[in-house]
């Protein structure tokens, strides 16, 4: 899928062709904007390398994050559990957004920065019982534009799409139980992303 104009996405429209359901909005700010929201995050946010338990080992990645939430939620995933911190204004400003425009409320959010290119993130899906069987996941992305794809779990179909700065893409349905994702890494991206995916815990 190559790169559009700011109105040409429809957001009604699902970009998977069965088992899950994503809409991709396009940007929903203009480039000021934007550019506001990422220089915020990128100073207000507590970020911190992420970690993970593979094979038994323990594995500090150079990709940085950061876990909000309403309450101080536990959240695990790759072995490690995080403990929310508070939201701040920019971030609560982005959640109620992100919830009129999808018809949704959201109680936490897990976010990530991507220094580069070199940065991104493996095959997985978000499908901790923590966040329930048909959760609703709210991708917001700001500053370098980079790759996104899909996989299908049994099929192995894929299909990726560009996530442009301050736009928005919205896995729902059975997305999740169906669908790998990633960030596909780039040599030719050199610029930082940040992303926000809003969440809604369940069972805390």
């Amino acid at each position: 899928m190559t790169l559009q104009h700011l109105f040409d996405y429809d957001p009604g429209l699902n970009l998977l062709p069965y088992d899950g359901e994503v809409n991709y909005y396009g940007q929903i700010f203009d480039p000021q904007t934007s550019d506001f929201y990422f220089d915020r995050l990128f100073e207000s946010i507590p970020w911190k390398h992420d970690e993970a338990f593979i094979g038994g080992k323990r594995i500090v990645t150079a990709r940085k994050v950061a876990w909000i939430a309403d309450k101080s939620f536990s959240y695990t995933y790759s072995g490690t559990t995080k403990v929310a911190t508070d939201w701040t204004p920019e971030l609560l400003s982005l959640k109620s957004k992100v919830e009129q425009m999808t018809d949704t409320k959201f109680n936490s959010c897990l976010l990530n920065l991507y220094h580069n290119g070199s940065e991104g993130m493996a095959w997985h899906s978000d499908d901790e019982a923590s966040l329930g069987p048909m959760t609703t996941i709210g991708s917001l992305s700001f500053g370098a534009i980079r790759k996104f794809a899909f996989k299908h779990k049994v099929t192995k179909q894929t299909l990726s799409l560009m996530l442009e700065p301050s736009s928005l893409l919205v896995m729902k349905g059975t997305t999740q139980a169906h669908w790998y994702h990633r960030l596909i890494t780039t040599t030719t991206v050199t610029e930082p992303r940040i992303n926000l995916t809003f969440r809604s815990i369940i069972n805390q």
